[in-house]
């Protein structure tokens, strides 16, 4: 392959692409990806990630696998494409039909593919990963990386099988993408990948341009009624947003009280036919719809710099979500809100730990059943021979893959590991489950401090990703109302990003350094805040 230089890459941006200027961490990036490295690249929502796969895919032989985890994020970057006039872009999906499917797959087979966008599933077929191998991809994009992490707060097992796969495709250049990932889950990604001689390009996770605050409520009604009431004040001065709940009969019921109040409102959620998820997606995309009132699915590749307002009707279950949702707003540059509605009974525990409890018996289940077939079992198979419901199979099946006791075979069937007990899988699965509960109860403790913090709060969550900012932003509702203060860097001996052990809590990572504390994410029980005088004078920590 030539040498491509930056005078070439930025040509082809204009020409092809009618982008006029490509950042310098762009240009740093793709030059990576020419280069024949792996690429890990943690940037902001809406800092141009996709351009570091989307520009070196016409200068490299082979076609762009990218995998995307929604299905909508999907279509969106093959219109996004064509409307530029970069042709060469197809989907293979569940929502195709078989047509459009083989369509798809002739078009990779004549060599006129050069973008094939897929979901992890699809990539649970043989022959979709042979007629891949065939077509000898250039690259081998994952988007929403952080997926594959069981550190990442948005893990989907399914991305677990991306490994084998880029190996079978004989180990194409890897682009790993996120716009949230903190020091431990870009580790977990890069391992989890098997990403090799990897570069990283990873901007700050400052937004400047947000204004974070909390509102706290200490009834639901009250909540409610002080997010509608935002809502429709922000909708009346001509803003776009998003607002942010829990459960779709929340979407419901807020979209028609703000229609009520002369706002142009709809609800998305998972129990909305496709059809119309779709209709308020473009609605929404085309101004037609100034308030779109979601669960969490919502937001993925929506292409609307000119987002005016993120409201969070409850406190997510992470930071990390947080941060997901609310750097959809304001991606023009220009000042933007994400406030977040909040009563401390938001973040129960309960709740979030009751879908992360060990389902032992299920466990038990499925490995007896695996381990008595003749070969390879099909998700309808094993729920009949297992006796559970899908949601109870495939939450044992997960657990089980995560710890190496199954795997996935040819159309997505499981299949037992030889050589592994039932006794010792069910009790892998469990530790894991285990681990996990630790985690999510960390993140939720996360989630509470930053909505209850008199501090800086731009401060506490770019601490919480790692990032120190020295001193108060001055814009938030906390420094706003003269609570901040100036919070000094420790200088004593743990430093941001470090490597340390506990006596107890085993391996972390120092996230944050204050003068008086530091906050760690421990591999076994998620993020602890720690005293510095304390751990140092009983050298638990090290």
């Amino acid at each position: 392959m030539p040498d491509k230089t930056r005078e070439e890459l930025q040509r082809v941006a204009t020409e092809s692409f009618g982008w006029e200027q490509l950042h310098a961490y762009q240009l740093d990036a793709m030059e990576h990806v020419l280069a024949g490295r792996d690429l890990l690249a943690v940037l902001p929502t809406g800092a141009g990630k996709s351009a570091i796969y989307q520009l070196p895919a016409l200068l490299l032989d082979g076609p762009a696998v990218v995998v995307s985890p929604l299905l909508a994020l999907q279509r969106d970057q093959v219109e996004a494409l064509e409307r530029v006039g970069v042709g060469g872009a197809f989907l293979v999906n569940s929502l195709q039909t078989a047509a459009e499917r083989r369509g798809a797959w002739d078009a990779v087979a004549r060599g006129e593919a050069r973008y094939l966008f897929l979901s992890p599933e699809q990539l649970a077929d043989g022959e979709a990963v042979e007629r891949l191998a065939a077509s000898g991809p250039g690259l081998f994009v994952v988007d929403e990386a952080h997926c594959v992490s069981s550190w990442g707060h948005d893990f989907r097992p399914d991305y677990l099988r991306l490994r084998p796969v880029v190996e079978s495709l004989g180990h194409p250049p890897v682009v790993a993408l996120t716009a949230t990932a903190a020091r431990p889950v870009r580790d977990d990604i890069i391992e989890r990948l098997g990403m090799r001689d990897v570069a990283e390009t990873v901007t700050s996770f400052d937004r400047p341009n947000l204004k974070l605050s909390v509102a706290l409520a200490t009834e639901a009604e009250e909540q409610r009624e002080a997010v509608v009431a935002r809502a429709a004040a922000l909708a009346a001065d001509g803003h776009a947003g998003i607002v942010y709940v829990g459960r779709r009969v929340d979407a419901d019921r807020l979209a028609t009280e703000l229609q009520r109040r002369g706002a142009s409102a709809a609800p998305y959620h998972a129990g909305l036919a496709a059809a119309r998820r779709e209709e308020v997606h473009d609605a929404f995309g085309s101004d037609d719809v100034a308030v779109v009132v979601a669960t969490s699915a919502f937001g993925m590749g929506i292409d609307k710099p000119d987002l005016r307002f993120v409201l969070h009707a409850a406190a997510p279950d992470s930071l990390d979500a947080y941060y997901q949702q609310i750097g959809r707003a304001g991606r023009d540059g220009e000042p933007a809100t994400a406030e977040l509605f909040y009563r401390p009974e938001d973040l129960h525990l309960q709740a979030f730990l009751t879908a992360a409890r060990a389902p032992e018996d299920a466990l038990r289940s499925v490995s007896k059943a695996l381990r008595a077939a003749d070969g390879p079992m099909g998700a309808r198979e094993l729920e009949r021979a297992a006796g559970l419901s899908r949601t109870a199979r495939t939450r044992a099946v997960n657990l089980l893959e995560q710890v190496g006791a199954l795997r996935t075979v040819r159309r997505g069937k499981v299949a037992h590991v030889p050589g592994v007990s039932t006794a010792d899988a069910v009790r892998a699965a469990v530790e894991r489950a285990e681990e996990h509960q630790s985690l999510i109860r960390s993140r939720l403790e996360m989630m509470r401090g930053y909505s209850e913090t008199t501090g800086c709060r731009r401060q506490f969550l770019l601490g919480y990703f790692g990032e120190h900012l020295s001193e108060p932003c001055g814009s938030c509702d906390r420094c706003e109302a003269g609570t901040a203060r100036t919070r000094r860097a420790s200088s004593g001996p743990f430093e941001l990003e470090a490597s340390v052990s506990h006596d107890e809590w085993g391996d972390g990572i120092v996230m944050a350094v204050e003068e008086d504390r530091i906050t760690v994410l421990f591999e076994a029980v998620g993020y602890r805040t720690l005293s510095v005088e304390a751990v140092t004078s009983s050298g638990v920590l090290r």
